[in-house]
């Protein structure tokens, strides 16, 4: 049985992570949604080596944020792009930084896309709604 790729959403911040998922659902988007809380903990999510889903279970889409606790978004993105497994794999960093370097350095590392959250629910809604259907619909993912 296949199953439907999952969107791995790397924030931090509570209410972000609500906003989130609350757009994709409102969207529609069918994608299950796993979530790790600081960079810790999305690294051991991708790379544990006995985590029942490493190098079977990839997400399909990976929304980071760039200020997280632990490891910071930028070096979860280095780690992405740097292992074979996992390269390919879309990343969209997903952000409140207005910072020039930000944005610049995550291009640089590999990111595929970067979006500022706006701060209006239906501006955010309207993004992740877009973020979705391209990503997850029109865009053609690279075989694993």
């Amino acid at each position: 049985m296949k199953t439907i790729p999952y969107i791995f959403l790397i924030e931090d911040n509570e209410q972000d992570e609500i906003l989130t998922i609350k757009a994709l659902k409102k969207n529609k988007v069918l994608n299950e949604i796993k979530v790790a809380r600081d960079g810790a903990e999305a690294l051991d999510i991708l790379f544990k080596e006995d985590a029942p889903q490493y190098a079977v279970d990839l997400p399909q889409l990976i929304l980071l944020d760039l200020k997280l606790p632990k490891i910071d978004g930028l070096e979860v993105l280095k780690q992405i792009r740097c292992n074979p497994k996992t390269k390919l794999i879309p990343v969209v960093i997903l952000t409140t930084s207005k910072e020039d370097s930000d944005l610049v350095s995550g291009y640089e590392l590999g990111a595929n896309s970067y979006v500022r959250k706006p701060v209006d629910f239906h501006e955010f809604a309207e993004a992740v709604k877009n973020l979705g259907t391209y990503w997850l619909l029109l865009n053609e993912r690279a075989p694993v």
